[in-house]
């Protein structure tokens, strides 16, 4: 074998992947497909989950012709640090279903070894998988549930931790760092790519969205109890398992001025879509420490293509420009899909929404979504310049602004 070639990755019926001699690996960028360089890859993280893809052929080329080879895509599943920079080819048949929510990475043989098409974007060690769903994790869940007996948050986050393996929510009975404290069964936007709540005929949502609405008291008694013991601590509202958290802004402030009555320790974040104005003010007016803004767009019309929200995006940049000035750290967590993001139009967009929303960071996370159900709901892709070229502009432009993946406690 050649060591020199990228070679197409493909997996039988039982998901034993093989590989094509001869065939070159292509991956997919917005709607178009390309042939893979040794510049797009890097060796396929340990903690990378691989997958095949039913009923979609894998595209390759051999003498310069697109060809879809018999067996199913090959898909990578990288973990949190890793930007992908390209997406699987395959040439879909007529009956596939949806595709769960993920965010598939092309993959591809290189030198006898798995290669992902990414980019290393951040590195934090709190993140890393090993350090999570421990032998003792129920053991510890136990000795909280003694500590709040009667704070039924502590259930719900112990079901997130061990049914659905969420780390935010497992740190609250590790006592350290970021832990999650879901607030809103409610949102003001219907995402594309909503990972707790999805139409029935649509792929089915990862976890389940909480069903209550807790007391400003039950939300303090826990935030209070992570701030004031744990490492690095950072409570933040807003979490997988729930709606917009600044709509449950009637609970939350006073569970701020209970949680800041009781230590000064630690930091308040949230997750959110900013689409509600007077509920981000009000909670910067409370003393929120920090704000991680989901967007996928600074173009209106596909922003709105993708939350189906009752808000606008001039809103979105209003609660920005309001928290800044109250001294809130502003990241934005942006959705990132190869190929839409890095759009001429959507860099053009991009630096303008910056010049009017200053940030303090942006977090690359790679859009879980099926390729195709994105592209039937946003415009025309226009040509991309390249991941790597996009992000290096705006830092180019913006060189205070941080690049990076992860939420970064911020020392006092």
């Amino acid at each position: 074998m050649n060591k020199a070639k990228i070679t197409l990755l493909y997996a039988d019926e039982a998901g034993e992947i093989f590989d094509a001699p001869g065939i070159s690996a292509m991956g997919r960028t917005g709607n178009e497909n390309v042939v893979l360089r040794t510049k797009d890859l890097l060796p396929l993280p340990e903690s990378a989950d691989l997958m095949y893809l039913p009923d979609r052929m894998p595209l390759g080329q051999k003498n310069g012709e697109t060809m879809p080879i018999s067996g199913q895509a090959v898909a990578a599943l990288l973990p949190a640090g890793y930007t992908r920079l390209y997406m699987p080819a395959f040439q879909k048949s007529e009956n596939a279903k949806v595709l769960p929510l993920y965010g598939y990475t092309a993959v591809a043989l290189y030198k006898d070894e798995m290669y992902a098409a990414a980019v290393y974007t951040d590195k934090n060690d709190k993140w890393d998988p090993a350090r999570y769903n421990t032998d003792n994790l129920p053991m510890l869940i136990d000795r909280v549930k003694k500590d709040m007996p009667d704070n039924i948050l502590v259930d719900h986050l112990a079901n997130c931790s061990l049914q659905w393996h969420c780390c935010t929510a497992q740190n609250l009975f590790y006592g350290r760092w970021e832990a999650g404290i879901p607030v809103s069964p409610v949102c003001n936007a219907a995402c594309l790519g909503c990972i707790s709540l999805q139409a029935a005929e649509c792929c089915p949502s990862p976890q389940s969205r909480i069903k209550f609405s807790p007391s400003p008291e039950t939300i303090a008694q826990i935030g209070t109890y992570h701030l004031s013991r744990a490492a690095d601590a950072i409570i933040s509202f807003g979490q997988g398992c729930e709606g917009e958290p600044s709509l449950a802004v009637d609970n939350l402030v006073p569970a701020l001025k209970m949680i800041r009555a009781h230590t000064d320790k630690g930091q308040i974040n949230i997750n959110t879509n900013a689409g509600f104005t007077e509920g981000i003010a009000r909670l910067a007016d409370a003393g929120l420490d920090s704000m991680r803004v989901s967007i996928i767009s600074a173009v209106p019309e596909n922003y709105k293509a993708y939350y189906r929200c009752n808000y606008e995006l001039a809103d979105v940049i209003a609660s920005i420009q309001y928290a800044k000035r109250k001294g809130v750290y502003i990241s934005l967590n942006m959705l990132y899909f190869p190929g839409f993001n890095d759009s001429k139009t959507e860099s053009a967009a991009w630096r303008k929404f910056l010049r009017m929303a200053p940030v303090d960071m942006i977090q690359v996370r790679n859009l879980n979504i099926d390729p195709d159900e994105f592209a039937k709901v946003m415009p025309q892709f226009t040509p991309p310049l390249g991941t790597k070229m996009f992000f290096g502009g705006l830092k180019g432009e913006f060189p205070d602004i941080s690049i990076g993946s992860f939420s970064h406690y911020q020392k006092e």
